[in-house]
């Protein structure tokens, strides 16, 4: 098996759009982005594959962090992101609640909402959990 190389920190794609995971529990995981030039569209709106990058990225996160121990991989499978309003300024908040935990995949419904608390963007991720390296340690994003 070809193992990846891990990015550079800070050169992955979450550091880039400046993701701040806040919770990574089993529950419930959350993070957020701050709206600046670099996650913005030509309109001045978050660009759409901002709210798919977070929802994928925490959804990754805390499923990696609940199987690491058993020696497992979490990966990205699907992400359906439905978008509702838009947003502009402040913050784009993620918050993500599993709906199945099994063997092979973990199956997410995210919430992205503005600092106002109204829902932006629903996101249903898969992520598929598979066998990596025994030490896999570096944190996916």
């Amino acid at each position: 098996m070809i193992e990846p190389t891990p990015p550079a920190p800070g050169s992955d794609l979450a550091a880039v759009i400046g993701i701040e995971y806040l919770d990574d529990g089993p529950e419930r995981a959350t993070a957020r982005v701050a709206v600046t030039d670099v996650v913005r569209q030509p309109y001045g709106n978050v660009h759409g594959g901002t709210y798919a990058v977070l929802a994928e990225s925490v959804c990754s996160r805390a499923t990696w962090l609940a199987v690491r121990d058993q020696g497992m991989l979490a990966l990205g499978q699907s992400n359906h992101a439905t978008f509702l309003r838009p947003i502009s300024a402040g913050h784009v908040n993620a918050e993500a609640i599993p709906r199945h935990r099994g063997r092979t995949s973990w199956i997410w419904d995210c919430e992205l909402t503005d600092d106002e608390g109204r829902l932006c963007s629903l996101v249903r991720m898969t992520i598929a959990v598979r066998p990596g390296r025994s030490e896999a340690t570096d944190q996916p994003s």
